[in-house]
């Protein structure tokens, strides 16, 4: 599992994480950050594969992505 993390107040809503997400699962926020910007916000932790597309096409590097250890769930 993977967490995407995306700097909401330096993001400026290019949508260039969007439009290469191959998950589709980026989408802009209809909400505005201090600059006046709508930014980008992921729609589903769960449908992340950690490809990394989106940290790549960012030209303002406001996405980071982190592996998340999932702990396995003992059988009784």
């Amino acid at each position: 599992m993977f967490r995407l993390v995306i700097d909401q107040q330096r993001c400026k809503g290019c949508g260039l994480c969007v439009e290469f997400c191959p998950q589709d699962n980026i989408e802009l926020s209809s909400d505005m950050n201090e600059a006046g910007y709508h930014p980008a916000c992921i729609i589903s932790e769960e449908d992340c594969t950690g490809c990394q597309m989106c940290v790549l096409m960012c030209p303002d590097v406001c996405i980071e992505i982190y592996r998340v250890k999932v702990e396995a769930e003992a059988n009784a």
